[in-house]
C-alpha cells in the first residue's frame, strides 16, 4: 500500500505547479499593460493674430479750410476814403510825431491824390500861443513836414504837395486854456486846384 501512495502525491504536487505556472500572467504582458501610451490629443489651431493696419488719416475736407476774402482786403471805395480823409491833424505839446489816430486820415488823402494825377495838396503847419514867433515857426514847418513825409512813404510825390507854415499867427481857436491850445497844435490838409497852384508859383 506505501508504495501505491507516493507517486501518487507527486503527481498531486505537479499538478498543482502547473496551474500556478498557468495562473502567472507572464511579465511582458504586465509590463506592456501598464506602459501603454496615453491617446494622443491633438493641439487645437491657434488663430494667426491679426496685423493692425495703420490708420489712413481722414481728408481734410475743402469746407474745414478758412478762406481769404480778396474783396474786403481791396481798396475802400472812393466815398469811404473821402469820409476818412480829414481837414487836420493834430499834435501832442511842443511835438510834430503824428499820432495814431491820424494815420488812416493821412492814407486816405493819399488814396485821393493818386486817383486824381492833377490834384495838389497845400499842408499848413500850425502852433498854440505859448513861445517866441521863431520857435512857433519852425515847429509849425516840422508838422507840415512830418505830415508831407507820411504822404511820400505812401506814394505821393513831392512835386504834389506844397508845406508852409503859421506857427501861431492863425489860430482855429480863442483862448488861453488847454482846450483852445490843443485845437491850435495842428495841422490843417486843404486840396488845391491846378490852375489855382499854376498861378500861385509856390513851389514845394
Amino acid at each position: 500500500m506505501t508504495l501505491f501512495r507516493t507517486p501518487l502525491v507527486l503527481g498531486a504536487a505537479g499538478a498543482a505547479l502547473l496551474l500556478g505556472a498557468c495562473a502567472t500572467p507572464s511579465p511582458e504582458k504586465t509590463g506592456a499593460a501598464n506602459t501603454l501610451a496615453a491617446p494622443t490629443v491633438a493641439a487645437a489651431p491657434v488663430a494667426p493674430t491679426p496685423t493692425a493696419t495703420p490708420a489712413t488719416p481722414a481728408a481734410t475736407s475743402e469746407s474745414a479750410v478758412a478762406s481769404v476774402d480778396l474783396a474786403s482786403s481791396r481798396s475802400a471805395p472812393a466815398a469811404d476814403t473821402a469820409s476818412k480823409a480829414q481837414p487836420y491833424v493834430y499834435f501832442d505839446f511842443d511835438s510834430a510825431v503824428i499820432r495814431s489816430e491820424f494815420t488812416a486820415s493821412i492814407d486816405a488823402h493819399a488814396r485821393q491824390l493818386l486817383a486824381a494825377p492833377t490834384k495838389r495838396l497845400r499842408i499848413e503847419g500850425h502852433t498854440d500861443e505859448r513861445g517866441s514867433r521863431e520857435y512857433n515857426l519852425a515847429l509849425g514847418q516840422r508838422r507840415a513836414e512830418s505830415v508831407a513825409q507820411s504822404l511820400n512813404l505812401l506814394g505821393v510825390p513831392d512835386a504834389r504837395l506844397e508845406v508852409v507854415s503859421y506857427g501861431a499867427e492863425r489860430p482855429k481857436a480863442d483862448g488861453s486854456d488847454e482846450d483852445a491850445w490843443a485845437k491850435n497844435r495842428r495841422a490843417a490838409l486843404r486840396s488845391e486846384r491846378p490852375d489855382r497852384v499854376a498861378q500861385a508859383g509856390v513851389p514845394r
